[in-house]
């Protein structure tokens, strides 16, 4: 593969990744935009392809994820997160100390240097966690692998799984409109997109370009007469843009320096999620939640994966983001300090 022209690699992603995603919206499979260009990428990133998506791109893939999440989001979320908050703390800190025993047992009996591991193992924020991994003298290579191995997991994992739960009734995009006609709404989403896109990266704030969107968009959304407008088209696009960045990571050398620790990664990686899984259960047993709302709010996965597949899967997507984005900025405050706890106590 990495003998063809690169013209020549951007077609075959191009056109494997619309029929994967055709093929996967056929049978209903929720976030089918997501899961077939990333599946895509990944056999193309294991076979030697030498592409890679622009970090702008990137970003751009982002502000719409953003502005999708805030038509979903109202102030009427934090109404559980306050009135149960006992539920939701727990609910956090058992996922913090799932992910630290998933990187205490990598760091102990595995081959991992320094603090890889435990940066590895940090549930959600992929992206913010390999961003700031180097500085603290982990290999980010396999930071990077070892996150999006889960991200990718988790992904198929939770299409299955509302795909079993829920049927025929699980949301695709058959029957969407594609190209709508645009309104005032959608102008206004553009200049949400671009403020956002701006103020995150001026502020430096973890997954800004996402979380920044989705909190402008969402105060518009709900205290103005002009709504947000996020064509499918535009989803499409973002939805593809997130699917190649995390499969294109999946290269050939770095899985050759994985390869040692590969089963030990997957071990841990199904561990947290069993884990993750048990705690959605019993906060259906106290909360008002349906069980596929409960797991993807404390599933492991990346936060703008997890929304994709929450926005496909007829679930409260506003209570999952409310969650995921609580626990985000949990892990990036946490991280650091557990990460170098780990790296001293795991080795003695």
């Amino acid at each position: 593969m990495a003998r063809l022209p690169t013209s020549l690699q951007w077609s075959v992603l191009l056109m494997l990744s619309a029929l994967a995603g055709w093929l996967f919206n056929r049978i209903h499979l929720p976030a089918a935009l997501l899961l077939g260009p990333m599946i895509i990428g990944v056999a193309m990133g294991l076979s030697g392809a030498t592409l890679h998506i622009d970090k702008r791109l990137f970003i751009l893939a982002q502000v719409v994820l953003g502005c999708m999440i805030a038509q979903s989001l109202s102030p009427a979320v934090l109404t559980p997160l306050l009135t149960d908050w006992p539920v939701v703390l727990g609910v956090l800190v058992m996922t913090l100390a799932a992910s630290a025993l998933s990187g205490w047992l990598l760091m102990r009996y595995s081959a991992l240097p320094g603090s890889t591991a435990a940066w590895g193992s940090s549930p959600g924020g992929a992206s913010a966690m390999v961003a700031m991994a180097g500085d603290f003298g982990a290999d980010v290579r396999l930071v990077a692998f070892m996150q999006y191995l889960r991200v990718l997991m988790v992904a198929a994992a939770a299409a299955v799984v509302a795909r079993i739960g829920l049927g025929d009734a699980a949301q695709s995009a058959s029957g969407a409109v594609w190209f709508p006609p645009l309104t005032g709404g959608f102008a206004v989403t553009v200049s949400v997109m671009v403020l956002g896109a701006w103020l995150g990266q001026r502020l430096g704030i973890p997954s800004g370009a996402l979380l920044l969107p989705a909190l402008i968009g969402a105060t518009l959304h709900s205290g103005t007469t002009l709504p947000l407008q996020v064509p499918e088209w535009l989803l499409a696009v973002a939805y593809a843009l997130i699917g190649w960045t995390v499969g294109l990571r999946f290269t050939r050398p770095v899985l050759l320096l994985a390869l040692r620790t590969l089963p030990q990664m997957i071990l841990a990686i199904t561990g947290l999620m069993v884990l993750c899984s048990a705690m959605a259960w019993g906060l259906t047993r106290v909360l008002e939640v349906d069980l596929m709302t409960a797991w993807l709010a404390t599933s492991p996965g990346g936060l703008d994966t997890v929304a994709i597949i929450a926005a496909g899967s007829r679930v409260d997507v506003a209570f999952v983001m409310a969650l995921q984005t609580l626990r985000l900025f949990t892990i990036i405050i946490t991280g650091p300090g557990l990460a170098r706890f780990l790296s001293r106590y795991a080795r003695a």
